[in-house]
């Protein structure tokens, strides 16, 4: 079948054109596959995905001497249903519903305003269930979150292995079980209802979280951060929230996410050192997720339910409005602390308070509750519990015992900027002794 027609720019070099196409696959291809998957009915989930994929080989073949299409999105959109219509036409699998896939699948664009807007609502309806399809409750988190990262969001498998700390294999296994899963489950597209969809619509927030965290939370590997999974999560989280299905918890989610993704930039400096959030250059946070995120604590703010989302954006709230870390109200983050103890109690969450009851009731207070939770199973090798205990100690010019802690802190998993940190303290504490 031939390749949509339309005027071209001028050709571009290959890099430029690879680039652009990069851009395009990630923001359009997981709205395609999910059309298609639609169509083609999630069995031939790996159909829609080949045809996307052998549309942006045509597109790399192509683009480069023929020039870049006036409408590239279209295009791509358009040769991927081409290369599924010869595919429907071979398959003999596809007879009972031949006739009605041939016809929608043959339907060209009709143009006009009101029609282009129904058509991209319908894209972002299909992406919207695809989503919920990855995170149906037969599937394991460890299966969700690479399929949703691979589907919805168009990862590629060396992708998500880096962004998981994991390897191309293992990803690749565990997407192939999910789509087994989803075959033998006979797990559709068709969003659920009542109970069912308070359940699913909790694991999408779960994994979406969870996205966000493998990206903002790096515990090991050379980045601190991994700005394409914070997007990807804040994405898929502004997807949800435009849709029907929105609800306050989902606006406080984003609302956190929001918050945190603004301070990317100034986390990390110009060398590659991990910046505390008390030394950060608040003039490098991105004001307009900043806004953004008090538009969407606003949303959060109509129900009657407060989750530990809506407490999180708000301690994110107290750190947003302060113009540095002397101005920052932490008798309010003390508070909000105390109450997301109360609705989630975690060994994490009580490590975290001790830095705002440090900032209020003096580093002597905090360390004794950093003492107390030395003994908890989930925070022996995690560097943070000695990061923090290491940094009172240096605060209180014990510079021995900080040592000792950074030490502690450098044999537990952590980031290459969160190891320079640590050995960056070291240094200073060794020089004072």
């Amino acid at each position: 079948m031939p390749e949509p027609g339309g005027q071209s720019q001028a050709p571009g070099t290959q890099a430029e054109v690879e680039g652009l196409i990069d851009n395009l696959f990630r923001r359009s291809a997981g709205q395609i596959v999910a059309y298609l998957t639609r169509l083609l009915g999630p069995e031939h989930l790996e159909l829609a995905e080949e045809s996307v994929q052998e549309a942006l080989i045509r597109a790399l073949q192509s683009w480069p001497y023929s020039g870049v299409p006036d409408n590239p999105g279209g295009w791509l959109f358009q040769v991927a249903k081409n290369i599924a219509l010869d595919a429907v036409r071979r398959n003999t699998n596809f007879a009972s519903k031949h006739p009605e896939l041939i016809a929608e699948l043959s339907r060209k664009s009709e143009g006009g305003e009101r029609n282009l807007e129904a058509e991209e609502e319908q894209l972002r309806d299909d992406e919207l269930r695809m989503l919920f399809m990855c995170c149906h409750p037969e599937l394991s988190l460890n299966l969700s979150v690479p399929l949703s990262l691979k589907i919805v969001g168009g990862f590629g498998m060396g992708e998500i292995a880096r962004a998981l700390l994991s390897n191309e294999t293992t990803i690749a296994q565990r997407i192939v079980r999910a789509k087994r899963q989803i075959r033998e489950a006979h797990i559709t597209l068709e969003l659920p209802r009542g109970k069912d969809l308070v359940q699913r619509l909790d694991a999408v927030f779960e994994v979406i979280y969870l996205i966000f965290n493998e990206g903002y939370a790096a515990f090991s590997g050379e980045n601190l951060v991994r700005q394409e999974l914070c997007f990807e999560a804040l994405r898929l989280g502004k997807l949800v929230a435009d849709s029907s299905l929105a609800s306050p918890k989902l606006h406080a989610l984003v609302s956190l996410m929001a918050f945190q993704a603004a301070r990317l930039p100034a986390r990390v400096d110009d060398e590659g050192n991990m910046v505390l959030l008390e030394d950060q250059d608040r003039s490098l946070w991105d004001q307009q997720l900043v806004t953004f995120g008090f538009h969407e604590l606003e949303r959060s703010a109509e129900g009657d339910e407060i989750t530990p989302y809506h407490v999180q954006a708000a301690l994110a709230s107290v750190h947003a409005q302060a113009k540095n870390d002397a101005s920052t109200d932490w008798p309010t983050v003390l508070s909000l602390y105390d109450q997301l103890l109360e609705l989630s109690p975690s060994p994490i969450v009580a490590l975290n308070r001790t830095v705002a009851l440090a900032k209020v009731r003096g580093p002597e207070e905090a360390l004794r509750e950093i003492d107390s939770l030395q003994d908890q199973e989930v925070l022996r090798t995690y560097y943070l519990l000695h990061a923090v205990r290491g940094l009172l100690l240096k605060r209180m010019k014990v510079q021995t015992d900080a040592a000792a802690a950074f030490r502690q802190a450098l044999e537990c998993p952590c980031s290459e900027p969160e190891r320079m940190f640590l050995q960056r303290m070291l240094a200073e504490c060794e020089e004072l002794t």
